[in-house]
């Protein structure tokens, strides 16, 4: 079934995301404030619209990717007058929770349907179209959306109600972060002892240390080929982003009163990380930090 869509935020993600809708065969009428980004998705067949309400005027789904809350609210702002009644709203950016309530209930308010639905995969699933959606929305919605994620993603999942979705990628997203730390302090500490790369690796991606910042992110270079390490860290995914969502994930943890200290520990460290060195690195560059500290 051939759909019209708005899709509002055509970046790094937003890019591609669009690119393969159009390759499903969908109508997609996409708009961004970087001129290049509209060029780039017009020359993979996207319609270019001169603002978020030209975009989403004549669509039945709108899709959202946009770099934080602040601009999500404003794009709904924009975009909620101008849809047509009972449009789907899909939002794949990531942003508080409270945030993305926010945003569906005013969504519901003007008449339309709404999800969060954030996803994991970065730059190279958006573009191989093999992203992970986490959704939260009414059965309804879910259902109604499934067909068009699937044509940006490989797995889609339903995690719970409005919010659901956010909830479940800064949780994903603590885990990695942290996870991603530990494995770098193991080769930094593997290193002190004159434990080769690989050895550690053919180890620890076998045993009880096997993890996907392991196995897939590798933050050395050669043991896995794929890895930015391999390419001076050349963001797959930039650490300030991972700083974004677990600043997120240290902001829900401390008002549910939760004492997450890895998880703060973590924030805190990928914060001061990309505010210096890290800028515009993967995040699996936190290793060089870790070095750093150790000396």
């Amino acid at each position: 079934m051939t759909l019209t869509i708005g899709f509002v935020g055509l970046g790094n993600m937003g890019g591609p995301m669009a690119a393969n809708l159009v390759a499903a065969g969908h109508r997609v009428h996409g708009h961004d404030l970087a001129p290049e980004a509209l060029r780039q998705a017009e020359a993979a067949g996207v319609r270019p619209a001169a603002s978020a309400a030209d975009a989403v005027r004549d669509a039945d789904v709108v899709i959202t990717m946009l770099p934080a809350g602040r601009h999500l609210l404003a794009a709904y702002g924009a975009a909620l007058p101008a849809a047509r009644p009972g449009t789907l709203f899909v939002d794949c950016s990531t942003v508080d929770v409270a945030e993305a309530r926010t945003a569906n209930a005013r969504a519901v308010q003007a008449g339309h349907r709404a999800l969060d639905a954030p996803v994991s995969g970065g730059v190279p699933g958006a573009t191989a179209g093999s992203l992970t959606f986490m959704v939260g929305a009414a059965e309804a919605d879910f259902a109604a959306a499934r067909p068009v994620l699937a044509a940006m993603g490989s797995k889609v999942v339903h995690c719970g109600p409005p919010g659901a979705g956010q909830a479940a990628k800064i949780c994903n997203n603590m885990i990695l972060g942290i996870s991603m730390i530990a494995v770098s302090e193991a080769f930094v500490l593997g290193e002190s002892l004159g434990l080769s790369h690989q050895a550690l690796f053919d180890v620890a991606s076998t045993a009880s240390g096997q993890c996907w910042a392991l196995t897939s992110n590798c933050p050395v270079p050669g043991p896995v080929p794929a890895s930015p390490a391999n390419r001076e860290y050349r963001a797959g995914f930039a650490a300030a982003l991972m700083a974004k969502d677990l600043g997120l994930a240290a902001g829900a943890a401390e008002s549910a009163g939760l004492p997450v200290e890895l998880g703060l520990k973590a924030a805190q460290l990928y914060a001061d990380f990309a505010a210096d060195e890290g800028a515009g690195l993967d995040f699996s560059a936190i290793i060089t930090t870790i070095r750093e500290n150790g000396k």
